[in-house]
This record gives structure tokens, C-alpha cells and sequence, in this order.
């Protein structure tokens, strides 16, 4: 059998890739060459498509969608583009996958993800909500980060936002750790959050002081409702590992009075877990859509976790001096949120024990709509004289 030196092996190359260059300028371009996947419209309304000729049925999945299409599949066109519009929506950001015949798939034509807990997501922005839209405006920047836990003897990453013009001073910022949701990652409060936009806008009108924002990440092991939720392993990640390797690399301020936490759902039910302990390292702690939670072997709330947190952190709730200096315990929930039981009855308990407690209840409910909000008003209270 013949075989080729390099120089004929790319030349034989070169020849196939001009015969198929000539192949595709012939045809000219296919529908999913050109495809717009996605239109937002004047009217807030979205046109969602997908080039998918030889599927049998397709649907549009994401939470916030779901119940504007009501499981209705889209519908097919000549050119075997799939389509259908939803909305009007609110503004802000959205997740969203195409079903394909059983499979979810993300938009093929869609460079914009975010991450959740168990898999990627397109995701679009709808303007018209002037504290997260991108704006002219001085930017910080989200850096992905890698660490090693001694904790878990694993690797880890969390996403950190550092304000405009960290790179280029040597000034020191205080510290806010933003902690996500059971059903979320490290890479949501930055994608489908806007926190980048968010403080950017704020910092940009001296509406919030500039800071260093840490995203960890709060699962240690794989999780759906029913399974345990780790909360021990992460909180020794988060003391042992998280907080000193992010205040040795960064320039913080790493007192009590320039250091924040905050979360929502699961990661609200952590930020109690580990400030409530450690009030002597926390002056503003913020809580949305959530309280203290736990869950049972069939997947629902543990109504019993409540009282027994209470008696295992008695001594640290009542701390009369620690409670004193602590700035601002802030919670926020939505009237129709699932959590709102827990959330109020978090609240109660932590008022019988002497804390001054700014509760909010919003319209809404479990959704990103929500906590964008919370993660607005609550940066605008952190680090003031």
C-alpha cells in the first residue's frame, strides 16, 4: 500500500478542503448558517427558533418561560425551522433550552450561557430596567477563579468581581460574599444575576461603595431536593479555604465593619450557617427568599430544622455585645415564594432573640426577577460611615 510523505499528505488536504469549500458555496447558505435564534421585540415579546428538520416535536424549557408557554410545542416551518413567541417579559435576564425530541439541548446559535446546578443554559437580556442594563459606564471585571480546598481535597472554582479600577490601584475594598441557590452554580449571580451590571450602575451614580464581590461556589457534591444539602462540607470550604485564600489574593479590607455575606434560597439558609456562628467577622448580612431550611428523606422541608438550630446557636444568638455591633440583618421575599412560611418564621425567631431585623416582602415569588432586586437595595445599604 502507497503511503504519503508530508508534503503530498497536505497537499491531498489542501485539495479537499477547496473541493468542500466549493461544495458549500454551490448550495449557498443553509437556514441554520443565518439563523437569528432569538428576537426581541418592541413590545417585550420574544421569537425563540431552531433549525431542526428532521425532528418530530420541539419545546421551549427554561423556569421563567414556562408557564407563558404553557407546554405548548413550537411549531415547524417549510424550512424546517422551529419558532414560537412568548411574552411580553419583564426586563432582565432569562435561561432557556430547546427540547428535541427528548433532548435538551442549548441554542446552537447562542454564544450567551449560564450555568446551574446540573447543566447550561442560552440565556437572553430584555431591556428596560435601568439598574442592570449595560450602560456607558465604568466596568469592573468577573474573574474565574481556581483554588485548591484542603478542606474537600479537591479543586474548586468561584467567580469574583472586582470594581472599576482595582487593576490599575493599590487600594483596599470591602468584601461581600454572594452566595447562590440550590439549583444554581457559581457562574449564576454573574450571568443570569447581572451582578457585574448591577454594581457597575450603582458604583457609577454613588449609590454603593466600590467592592470586591466573592461568587463561590455552595454545592460540594451533587444535589436534588430530597438529597442532603452539604451545608457542613461547605461551610468548612467557606472558613477554611474560600475566605483566607480570596483575603490573602485580593486587596481587602478584612475587618468586621468591611465584610459582608448574603445569599438566596440554599445559599440564604448558609449565609445564616456561617454568620450567625461568626458574628465577630460579619457586620451586614442579608438573606433572600429563604430562612433556615433542611430537608427530609422524601424531598420536603423539615419543620423541626428551625427549633433545633435554635437551641445548637443559643449562645451566639444571644450575644448581646456581637448583636450590638452588627450593622444591618436584612431579609427579602416574595409574597408568592414557596419559602415565605420559613422566611417569616426566621424572622420571628431571630426577633425573640434581640436582632433588629430589616424585613421586606415584595410582590413575586422563587425567581431571578426577585433577587436581582434584593441584590440592588441590599449593596446600596453595605459600608456606610
Amino acid at each position: 500500500m502507497k503511503r504519503f510523505n508530508s508534503s503530498q499528505l497536505s497537499v491531498f488536504l489542501l485539495i479537499l478542503f477547496l473541493i468542500n469549500i466549493s461544495v458549500l458555496a454551490q448550495r449557498g447558505p443553509a437556514p441554520n448558517d443565518t439563523l437569528d435564534s432569538y428576537q426581541i421585540h418592541s413590545d417585550k415579546q420574544v421569537t425563540f427558533k431552531v433549525y431542526a428538520p428532521n425532528a418530530n416535536a420541539v419545546k421551549l424549557g427554561g423556569a421563567e418561560l414556562l408557564n407563558m408557554v404553557n407546554n405548548k410545542e413550537m411549531e415547524k416551518t417549510e424550512e424546517g425551522i422551529w419558532r414560537i413567541t412568548v411574552g411580553p417579559l419583564k426586563p432582565g435576564s432569562y435561561r432557556y433550552n430547546f427540547n428535541i425530541d427528548g433532548v435538551s439541548v442549548i441554542d446552537p446559535c447562542n454564544p450567551l450561557t449560564s450555568q446551574s446546578n446540573m447543566n447550561s443554559w442560552s440565556l437572553i437580556h430584555v431591556k428596560g430596567a435601568d439598574f442592570m442594563d449595560k450602560k456607558d459606564v465604568p466596568h469592573g471585571a468577573i474573574s474565574e477563579i481556581t483554588y485548591y480546598s484542603n478542606s474537600l481535597q479537591r479543586f474548586r472554582r468561584m467567580h469574583v468581581y472586582t470594581p472599576p479600577g482595582y487593576e490599575s490601584g493599590n487600594n483596599k475594598y470591602p468584601i461581600f460574599y454572594l452566595l447562590h441557590g440550590a439549583l444554581d452554580s457559581d457562574d449564576s449571580w454573574s450571568t443570569v444575576g447581572r451582578t457585574g451590571f448591577i454594581m457597575d450602575n450603582l458604583i457609577a451614580q454613588n449609590k454603593a461603595e466600590p467592592m470586591v464581590i466573592v461568587m463561590p461556589a455552595g454545592h460540594t457534591g451533587p444535589f436534588w431536593f430530597g438529597m442532603d444539602l452539604n451545608i457542613s462540607d461547605f461551610l468548612k470550604d467557606f472558613n477554611n479555604d474560600i475566605m483566607p485564600t480570596v483575603e490573602k489574593r485580593y486587596r481587602v479590607l478584612n475587618n468586621r465593619e468591611n465584610r459582608a455575606i448574603a445569599g438566596l434560597s440554599m445559599g440564604g439558609a448558609q449565609t445564616l450557617n456561617i454568620a450567625i456562628p461568626n458574628l465577630q467577622k460579619f457586620a451586614y448580612v442579608g438573606v433572600f427568599s429563604s430562612g433556615i431550611l433542611g430537608f427530609t428523606d422524601e424531598g420536603g422541608l423539615d419543620t423541626n430544622t428551625e427549633s433545633n438550630w435554635e437551641e445548637q446557636n443559643k449562645q451566639y444568638l444571644d450575644n448581646d455585645k456581637l448583636k450590638k455591633e452588627l450593622k444591618l440583618i436584612w431579609f427579602g421575599i416574595g409574597e408568592d415564594d414557596f419559602l415565605i412560611k420559613t422566611s417569616r418564621a426566621t424572622v420571628d425567631m431571630l426577633e425573640n432573640h434581640g436582632f433588629n431585623v430589616d424585613y421586606k416582602e415584595t410582590t413575586g415569588g422563587h425567581t431571578w426577577q426577585n433577587w436581582r432586586q434584593y441584590l440592588y437595595e441590599f449593596s446600596q445599604k453595605l459600608f456606610k460611615s
